[in-house]
């Protein structure tokens, strides 16, 4: 039986990866100025500049029980097991509404047999997990390898970030309000993680280079510790700080990260000038121990 890998669109998998491995995606949505797109559909540049001009706080929504539930469907109906691996259930109803449809799904069509991950993450950290679990299902391993794949890359898996601002993080509940006067107040910096399925800090710096810096300090301690394979480098309409991140990156481990604009549905939640870089390690990182499937 070979096995078919669905993401979800805020793992920003690179479409070509996604046509080459046959990963079908399910769609996240975000909403501007009353206009309400899925998330392949908006040009992000134009979304970012839009946020930053009007000052309006977007909203984002998971993907449709429908485009779900064709999904599954689909997969089933051309004699294929189901291994989807979606954002955070921390972060997303996805997770919970994925497993909603599994069942009404398999009610009806009871050969069928659909596994749902939750990545814990979002982004090319979830992304990785996508792309692992993936490959395993194109060189043929059943549903079982797929998922142990999957956690494997999420195991070894890392996501570190610095917001220009806290206030994004505030209103969208990310963090309390009172944190975000206080690092406000304070003009600080913190440096972000994303950790069992939510955001927390790692440490807290006073200049976006001095973040920077630390930054890739940290990729590079794991990479001595834990072996490094790939990066990528998110920003939010911040190109020429990503190129520094991925500089100093490049010059401490050798390894030169790719850059990526992040997506809309996440990136609305840190804003515009917002940097960070997602890494994969040869070895299990420590903290990183994954969750089960649905």
């Amino acid at each position: 039986m070979t096995v078919r890998v669905i993401a979800d669109s805020t793992s920003y998998v690179p479409e070509e990866e996604l046509t080459r491995l046959g990963i079908a995606t399910l769609q996240l949505s975000a909403t501007l100025a009353g206009v309400t797109r899925d998330e392949k559909d908006i040009d992000s540049e134009a979304f970012y500049r839009q946020m930053r001009s009007s000052g309006e706080f977007p909203s984002s929504s998971q993907p449709s029980v429908g485009s779900i539930t064709d999904a599954f469907e689909s997969a089933i109906e051309a004699g294929e097991d189901v291994v989807a691996v979606v954002l955070s259930s921390r972060m997303s109803g996805t997770f919970e509404t994925a497993g909603m449809v599994r069942e009404q799904v398999l009610a009806r069509m009871p050969r069928g047999h659909i596994e749902i991950v939750d990545s814990e993450s979002n982004s090319m950290q979830e992304g990785f997990a996508v792309l692992a679990a993936a490959r395993a299902a194109h060189d043929g391993a059943d549903t079982d390898a797929v998922i142990a794949a999957a956690r494997s890359a999420m195991r070894r898996s890392r996501w570190l970030f610095v917001p220009a601002t806290l206030e994004y993080l505030r209103i969208g509940g990310r963090i309390g309000n009172a944190a975000a006067l206080l690092g406000a107040l304070l003009q600080v910096r913190p440096i972000l993680t994303v950790e069992q399925g939510v955001t927390s800090t790692v440490r807290t710096v006073r200049t976006q280079r001095r973040a920077l810096k630390d930054i890739a300090e940290m990729v590079a301690a794991d990479s001595r510790e834990h072996g490094l394979t790939d990066a990528v480098v998110h920003h939010i309409l911040a190109p020429d700080v990503g190129e520094e991140l991925a500089d100093e990156i490049e010059r401490l481990t050798g390894l030169r990260p790719r850059i990526q604009l992040l997506g809309p549905v996440i990136g609305l939640h840190v804003g515009p000038g917002s940097v960070g870089v997602v890494y994969l390690t040869e070895r299990p990182l420590p903290g990183r121990d994954p969750g089960s499937a649905a």
